[in-house]
């Protein structure tokens, strides 16, 4: 297998070693962050963090409601991997 190559899904997060990755969590969160390590269940820690976590209060109109976007930074966190929906790699030109 070539360095740069992608034949297996954990490749791809492998090349993203050491880069700002966007992790989509569970519970309307977001993570952006700097990629440090991974295990094969998506287990990651992530370095500089920023999180956003997005807060619908419903109402009774069903097209009302309150949506509130709160973000928090962090210098180093650990992801579970059972919470992580989707990861995407920095963008590549």
């Amino acid at each position: 297998m070539a360095t740069g190559a992608v034949e297996q899904p954990l490749d791809l997060v492998r090349l993203s070693l050491d880069e700002r990755i966007y992790v989509k969590m569970r519970g309307d969160r977001e993570l952006r962050g700097k990629l440090h390590g991974y295990d094969q269940h998506m287990n990651m820690v992530l370095g500089e963090v920023e999180e956003t976590i997005t807060i619908v209060e419903p109402s009774e109109q069903p097209t009302e409601g309150s949506i509130q976007t709160v973000k928090k930074n962090y210098e180093m966190l650990f992801v579970r991997g059972d919470n992580v929906i989707l990861v995407a790699p920095p963008m590549r030109s």
